[in-house]
Order: structure tokens, then sequence, then C-alpha cells
């Protein structure tokens, strides 16, 4: 067991995560919550993760929740059930945590979409902009921004800049297609994308909702337009979730990724949550990047404190300024 422990901390950058084999009869359950109190650590997690991964949480939310939530907890360890980039975000707000993530291959098309190097070279061609970037992204792009936003505060961080200031927005051109038709704004938008919003199938979808009439369309802005444009309600994740609890309709056709239906269906027991069909032959709609996290690396990684994130102190403190300026803009929105 022991040369099993030291190959596998030899080998995490390679596979990243600990290929450690974990007892089949352990109550992974029972020794996440017991690790939680010995290191006093607190597991944050994404709407996105898995069932278990939700259940053994402290905090499920989306990106601006799990965000606030990093600013403030006092536990020594955060360990962050999501994609990398939000792993940084934990580091950037809390350096004197120590931050972990299952699985360090767990990233996001989004974030990879936009390389900060050749972002730069975009920004530098606007130098009159000031840019405002989905906080889907990663510490070298964040560190390129004026103002970070998220899905539920983007339409107020928009707003918040003068009419006459022109905006860059990155770096999903979806959700900034989306502002641009919500604001008013003509901004400039770089061309990035997330993988799981943009595979829904409009003619799937279409001929869902024959089959389900009653049924209303929830969609998340991250969606190609044509999708956006036949739906019922668009918000953030958590903005989907708290429709689908105050509205009277009993079944809703969800487009985004399939995990938010855990917490959608233990919120409504009575409803139907129908999981919008992709334009792909495997008709599945899960983030590859964010189900790379179980309950079994979770556990590893808490009981081993690894792997776990760093950072370069001038690049923490450069992503953190636009951060700062998003939580002080979302609070005085009251978000």
């Amino acid at each position: 067991m022991i040369i099993e422990i030291a190959d596998a901390k030899k080998n995490l950058q390679h596979n990243g995560f600990l290929d450690i084999s974990v007892d089949p009869g352990l109550d992974l359950f029972a020794a996440i919550e017991n690790l939680k109190k010995k290191k006093n650590a607190i597991v944050l997690a994404h709407y996105y993760q898995e069932p278990d991964i939700q259940d053994v949480a402290d905090y499920i939310g989306d990106s601006l929740g799990l965000s606030q939530q990093a600013a403030k907890t006092d536990a020594d360890i955060i360990v962050f059930a999501g994609v990398h980039f939000m792993a940084e975000t934990a580091k950037i707000l809390s350096p004197q945590k120590k931050v972990l993530l299952p699985d360090l291959k767990a990233g996001c098309s989004l974030a990879d979409s936009a390389p900060p190097e050749l972002f730069k070279k975009f920004r530098d061609r606007y130098p009159d902009h000031i840019v405002i970037s989905y906080i889907n992204c990663s510490a070298g792009i964040k560190a390129l921004s004026d103002i970070i936003c998220t899905s539920s505060n983007a339409e107020k961080i928009i707003e918040s800049v003068p009419h006459n200031q022109p905006i860059i927005f990155a770096p999903d051109r979806n959700l900034g297609a989306y502002l641009i038709k919500k604001t008013g704004r003509d901004m400039v938008l770089w061309n990035g994308a997330c993988m799981v919003h943009e595979i829904f199938s409009l003619e799937k979808i279409t001929k869902l909702k024959i089959r389900h009439p009653k049924a209303k369309i929830i969609a998340h802005p991250e969606c190609e337009p044509a999708v956006l444009a036949i739906a019922d309600f668009v918000g953030s994740t958590t903005a989907l979730l708290k429709f689908s609890q105050k509205d009277d309709a009993q079944e809703f056709i969800v487009v985004t990724e399939t995990g938010i239906l855990h917490q959608m269906q233990k919120e409504n027991p009575g409803k139907t949550f129908i999981p919008a069909p992709p334009n792909n032959a495997c008709a599945c709609n899960d983030c590859p990047h964010m189900k790379l996290n179980t309950l079994e690396k979770l556990y590893l990684c808490m009981e081993y404190e690894q792997p776990e994130i760093t950072m370069e102190e001038t690049l923490r403190i450069a992503a953190k300024k636009p951060i700062e300026r998003m939580l002080e803009i979302s609070a005085q929105a009251g978000l």
C-alpha cells in the first residue's frame, strides 16, 4: 500500500488524480464526513457534479454562489468538486487556505477556448475597450479582464458600465449574444463556447415539445440563440432551479447539463424534468470534465490532500481584482 501511494503521488500530474485503490466496503459518505471534521475541510460542489457528490457537499451552487462561499468560508481546506477554473477562483480568493480538486484534468471546454496569450493580442486590438469576462475562464484570462461576471449577474455587471464605454465580452459568444440582446449594448465578442451547451438540437427539442405540449422549456444562456429563442425561461443554473420551484408547470424540458436535474427532482418531487436531447449519436448532454470527479476521487484527495491548486502570487493578485469588482457590483445589486 505504501508503494501504491508513492506511485500514485509520483504519477499525479500525468493521471490528474491519485490512482489508489479504495476498499469497496468503505462507507465513503461517512469517511468524507469524518475527514471534514478531522481536517476542518469544506466541500463545495457545482450543480453539474454527480448526485453522490452533491449529496455529500456542504454547499451546492453555480459560479457566483461558489465564488462567494469560497471567499467567506473559515475552513482550512476547500475541496472543490467542480472544474479547474472554479478551484482556481477559490485559491484566488482564499490564498491562505489549501484548495483541493479531485481530478486536475477536470477542465472546461469554454475556458480552454480562450488561451491567455491569444486573448491578450485580441484585447490589444481594442485599447479603448474594457474587458468583462465570464467566470468560466482561466486565471490567466481573469488577470487580463477588468470585471468578471457570471450568468446570474452578467446583465447587472454590463448595466453598471457607462453606455459610452465600449466593452469586450469573453469567452462565451452565445452568452455574449444573449446579453447584447438583453442590454442593447454593442459588445465585441470573443469566439468561445461551451461544448455541452452547443450540442443541443433545436429539431429534437421541438419534437420533444410536441410530445409534451404542457412542458415549459428552460435553458441556460450559454445555449445557441436558436435554442434560446424557443425557451419559456432563460437563466443561470440557480435561476433555472428557482424557476422550476416557483412556476406552476408540472413538466419542464431542461436545456443545460443533466447534473442540475438531481436538485430539481429533490426540490420538486411531484414534477417531471426531461433532459433536452443533444445533436449527437450517444444522446448524452453530460459535461465530460465535470463528470471526471467521483466520490472515490473526492475521498482520496481529502485523505492525502492532493491534488492541490497552487498559483504564482503575481497572477493571483491580478486575477483577484476583477473578481472583487464583480462581487462589489453584485452586492450593490443585491445578488
